[in-house]
């Protein structure tokens, strides 16, 4: 068995989709070759600007031969009264090709048929690709398919070559409009005449020699590699996020880092701005030195090696330049006027048609920033003076232009006024966490404005209807939701959700006269728990426990859920929830005949219930004392024998009224110790 290759030769790709592309290509054909009966092996990838490939090893040549069994009409009903085969019979035999003699009789419980069994040759692996290769690239998912010359077909890009061999074997299909051949091509500077393929098992040592490096991991380690020496020679490290590696990666054959330098007078621009600029406009890596200032240089990463690296180098500056001018012109058009100048331009921008404008939402900001430093205890004077300032920086020119700079270029303006650290910090901190794992605000006036901001979006939203549905959420409620638990949580504040969102309606009842829907955003919030401790490993069924108890402080539930985690693996905890629902079930049946006042403990007569009453007393001690959650929990593994004895031993819906009540007030004391902490039948 040979390897397989497949290529797709194509005009420049574009780098979004390039992984996508050869994923499924690689991942698709090997299942359409598999699902025809080849044999197919481990399945290697290949993709560059130029092209798209896979190698598939150890593919059959050939699909087994198989048995065929077709069924025709009953034996009862092939023969006339004469004894003759039957229309029917004959007409069965020629649709499969044969005489009436060559059919066979299938006994089965249900009586004897006509059957024709016969041995299907295999298919060889060009009759299986002719027919699986189209299927996969026009299932192929595109951004949008082109079309060039006169062809009916199409691809993201005109493909122009393409390879399709097993071993040293070239197969036999056409696919858009070109018949597969051992022809490819290298870089298309370096080696831009066509290559001759003597065996897929070389390709792509044979592209190596032609300044292609096709292996994309192979290519990615290649850049950053590059990327670091280069910044070595100068002293500095390169900032490489993987994203941007990745695109610069699909942008490239053959790596080549090339440094560049700009003026430093650039340096006076916020850092943020500058990183940006290269990252996202120009793809350089940003560099800094050794104390983490940004080093007025850059590393790209160019397609050539060229015979002049100073004209490549000289040509990157001159276009990041004016880039950069431009950036540090709307900074300095931004300070020509303090950022409080700015406010009453937000009266004029729209934050939601029903919800009001900027300034509204500022105002609402203002209100809720004092109510929740209250009950933080934090200075009331620094944090409205955050919540005025916290939009303002929307409407300057270097937000306009960098959208992305949101809060951070409002931190530097207040920074070069001399306004508080804390209020300046809180203008770009109020945005955090920005995505799962990111930093969640750290200063209180900034975790204040923070839980401000969030609240307010969620509550004016719910409040006016449009929660998000599916795919679309234009107001970003679900990273607003996880935002606010994890600022609550992980910073330790005890505030309450409930609270807040109530808090928060009233501020928007000036708007919407009635702003009661805000509380559909409870649950809503709550929700977002489940997928926060999924991801530290802890159960669904341990996050609805508690919040089956109507909880709404995270910081409580952050306790009660870890707590209720370690003691879901103990013994005493399935025992318990087992015990527990059965009691919940009792209750929810019986609850009338319960009556009221306390447990009569003379009539108390079996051994088992008087244990369990006993055992109820003391943990029910035992769990108002403890001081923490886990402790509450631990407790309660002493009535796991008790409760097992009682649920055994004693009936508890005895024929005597008096016995009966009295037992159902057992359970009822079994039900309300448990789920103190949890509720525990949902574990």
């Amino acid at each position: 068995m040979n390897t397989l290759l497949i290529e797709l030769g194509c005009e420049d790709l574009p780098a979004g989709p390039l992984q996508a592309m050869v994923q499924y290509l690689g991942d698709t054909l090997r299942q359409q070759l598999t699902d025809a009966g080849l044999s197919v092996g481990d399945v290697t990838l290949y993709a560059t600007p130029r092209r798209i490939a896979c190698s598939l090893h150890n593919v059959g040549e050939k699909t087994p031969e198989r048995q065929s069994e077709r069924r025709g009409p009953a034996v009862q009903a092939a023969y006339d009264g004469e004894g003759n085969p039957s229309k029917a019979a004959l007409g069965f035999a020629a649709s499969c090709g044969v005489e009436f003699s060559q059919l066979e009789t299938l006994e089965t419980d249900k009586g004897a048929w006509l059957v024709h069994r016969s041995t299907v040759p295999g298919q060889t692996l060009d009759q299986v690709l002719a027919s699986a290769l189209p299927q996969v690239i026009d299932s192929m998912p595109l951004p949008k398919r082109m079309r060039w010359a006169s062809h009916d077909h199409g691809f993201l890009r005109p493909v122009r070559w393409l390879i399709a061999m097993h071993g040293s074997r070239v197969i036999d299909v056409t696919l858009l409009g070109l018949k597969a051949a051992n022809i490819t091509f290298g870089h298309r500077f370096h080696a831009p005449e066509p290559i001759e393929l003597e065996s897929a098992d070389n390709y792509a040592e044979v592209l190596s020699g032609a300044y292609v490096i096709a292996d994309m991991h192979a290519r990615r380690q290649a850049v950053v590699i590059a990327a670091e020496k280069a910044a070595q020679t100068l002293g500095v490290t390169p900032k490489m996020d993987d994203d941007l590696i990745d695109e610069i990666n699909c942008l490239v054959e053959w790596p080549v880092a090339v440094s560049g330098h700009f003026d430093e007078s650039f340096l006076t621009v916020p850092k943020e701005t500058l990183i940006q600029t290269m990252q996202d406009n120009q793809r350089y890596f940003p560099l800094f030195n050794a104390d983490g200032s940004l080093y007025n240089g850059f590393i790209t990463i160019a397609n050539i090696e060229s015979e002049d690296e100073e004209q490549v180098r000289l040509g990157n500056e001159r276009v990041v330049t004016p880039r950069l001018a431009d950036a540090k012109f709307f900074w300095d058009q931004d300070r020509k006027k303090p950022l409080a100048h700015q406010l009453e331009g937000l009266r004029k921008v729209v934050f939601q048609e029903k919800l009001g404008t900027l300034y509204d939402k500022t105002e609402r900001l203002v209100r809720m920033t004092r109510h929740i430093a209250q009950q933080l205890g934090v200075d009331n004077v620094l944090v409205e003076r955050a919540a005025w300032m916290a939009k303002c920086d929307l409407l300057t020119e270097m937000v306009y232009e960098f959208p992305e700079l949101q809060g951070i270029a409002g931190k530097y303006y207040l920074h070069g006024e001399g306004e508080s650290i804390a209020v300046a910090e809180a203008l770009e901190q109020q945005y955090w966490p920005k995505q799962a794992g990111t930093e969640i605000a750290k200063g209180a006036v900034a975790q204040c404005l923070a839980i401000a901001d969030k609240i307010d979006t969620l509550a004016g939203i719910f409040a006016i209807g449009q929660k998000p549905t599916g795919t679309k959420d234009p107001f970003a409620l679900r990273r607003n939701s996880l935002g606010l638990l994890r600022t609550l949580i992980e910073g330790n504040l005890d505030l309450d959700i409930e609270d807040l969102l109530r808090e928060s309606a009233s501020t928007h009842a000036v708007k919407l006269g009635n702003a009661d829907a805000a509380m559909d955003a409870l649950p809503y919030v709550l929700e977002r728990l489940t997928g926060y401790y999924a991801d530290q490993g802890i159960s669904r069924s341990v996050v609805d426990a508690v919040l089956s108890k109507g909880v709404t402080r995270p910081v409580d539930i952050d306790q009660r859920i870890k707590a209720v985690a370690a003691f879901s693996q103990t013994e005493a905890a399935s025992s318990l929830a087992e015990a527990n629902k059965r009691a919940g079930n009792i209750l929810r049946k019986n609850a009338d005949e319960m009556g009221e006042g306390p447990i009569d403990t003379a009539k108390l007569e079996d051994p088992a219930e008087i244990a369990l009453h006993t055992a109820l007393t003391d943990v029910t001690a035992n769990v108002q004392a403890a001081e923490r959650y886990s402790d509450a929990l631990n407790q309660l593994a002493g009535l796991r024998q008790p409760v097992d004895d009682f649920f055994t031993d004693v009936m508890v819906m005895a024929d005597d009224p008096a016995l009966r009540q009295n037992r159902l007030k057992l359970v009822a004391m079994v039900y309300d110790v448990c789920n103190g902490v949890a509720e525990l039948a949902k574990l």
